[in-house]
């Protein structure tokens, strides 16, 4: 493992107001914390990526997320990354994000990675347009602002500068960031332009204003997919990622399950990424039997790699048996958790062909779905 990405998401967010703790509130289609995990997981030079959740989070971590690593946090933020770096043994270089800015581009994690090249850390940073002033019961003299920065996150660090770091720091002191730790054993810590996009959501009003420019920056874009596959004895039959009782299963280079084949190509259609089979080819033999997730997961990321989210996915089942009833409600959970999004996002239908074709002739099974995704006006 090269590349870690933690992201601190330990917090109780009671500022914000809500009924949950704010990384685990709705924001843009799906909980915030899902959006900045769905940009580290996505890109290519990240290779894992651990929350790490207060205590009594696990639940919710789940429902947001699905089953993912994740490690408990501690009194403070200092203490919750330092829990969290001792679950990410053999990473070189290490990502720390804050869940409270959702909003990160692969572009801000190229930039970073990029540094770390030649230097121990480093970090996003924008400057300051406003005018700066003392403050109290009336307005005090301004403050020079030539030289000062906005710092946000990811940060980025080589792993072992930053655990000297944190162990060299003295446990009666709370650190602003991590970037002053390390700064602090003499270490510079470059800069890459930050992105307004990542700003922190702290109070009630942030929520509104986050919805409002993601909104505005956003278009609608919809794609359809469509797959068949034949029936085959000896074959288990997955449909949506399920595994469904029937006395054939389908035949393809992978586990042939038509239901995700064909929401991963409706996916790719709605960032005109091609098809399935130009990113997982079936006349390359490391496909030979995997399980279709992997493929379906695949094109969520590119999604959100983009920035895109994902609103509505809607399939078709097409076929004369198995009768597919009994099976919707796991199909429509198991295409939910593989996408991070609520079930409410999903529909599953079935329907016949009146024995017509060779779906009506129970030679195999075809499916079709439809997406319904928003991307970046900039993507548009």
């Amino acid at each position: 493992m090269k590349t870690a990405a933690l992201i601190v998401a330990a917090g109780q967010g009671l500022r914000t107001g809500g009924s949950v703790p704010k990384q685990f509130a709705w924001l843009a289609g799906k909980p915030m914390l899902a959006h900045s995990y769905a940009a580290l997981a996505s890109h290519p030079a990240v290779d894992a990526v651990l929350v790490v959740i207060g205590p009594g989070q696990e639940d919710a971590l789940r429902l947001a997320l699905g089953d993912v690593p994740f490690a408990i946090g501690g009194a403070s933020r200092r203490e919750s990354v330092r829990n969290g770096l001792e679950k990410l043994a053999g990473a070189e270089r290490v990502l720390i994000h804050d869940a409270a800015r959702p909003f990160l581009s692969h572009a801000v994690i190229d930039a970073l990675l990029a540094a770390l090249e030649t230097h121990q850390g480093a970090l996003p940073a924008l400057p300051v347009a406003d005018t700066l002033a003392r403050g109290g019961e009336a307005l005090g003299e301004t403050v020079p602002r030539d030289g000062l920065i906005r710092v946000q996150t990811p940060q980025a660090f080589r792993t072992a500068a930053l655990r000297d770091a944190h162990d060299a720091w003295p446990g009666d002191r709370e650190a602003t960031d991590d970037a002053q730790m390390v700064r602090a054993l003499g270490h510079a810590i470059a800069l890459v332009p930050g992105d307004s996009a990542l700003e922190k959501i702290t109070h009630p009003a942030d929520f509104a204003a986050a919805e409002a420019r993601h909104a505005a920056a956003m278009r609608v874009r919809t794609a359809q997919g469509y797959d068949v596959h034949r029936f085959a004895e000896g074959e288990e039959l997955w449909l949506g990622g399920v595994p469904v009782p029937h006395s054939k299963g389908l035949s393809g280079h992978s586990d042939a399950d038509v239901v995700l084949h064909a929401i991963t190509d409706a996916l790719l259609g709605t960032i005109a990424a091609g098809d399935i089979g130009l990113h997982f080819p079936p006349s390359d033999p490391q496909w030979r039997g995997q399980r279709s997730a992997r493929f379906l997961e695949h094109a969520a990321g590119l999604i959100a790699g983009q920035g895109g989210i994902i609103d509505f996915i809607d399939v078709t089942i097409i076929c004369e048996a198995p009768r597919i009833g009994p099976h919707r409600e796991a199909i429509r959970a198991s295409i939910a958790a593989i996408l991070c999004i609520s079930e409410s996002q999903v529909s599953v239908k079935a329907t016949t062909t009146e024995r017509l074709g060779f779906t009506g002739r129970g030679e195999g099974m075809a499916a079709q779905a439809i997406a319904t995704v928003r991307v970046p006006a900039d993507n548009a």
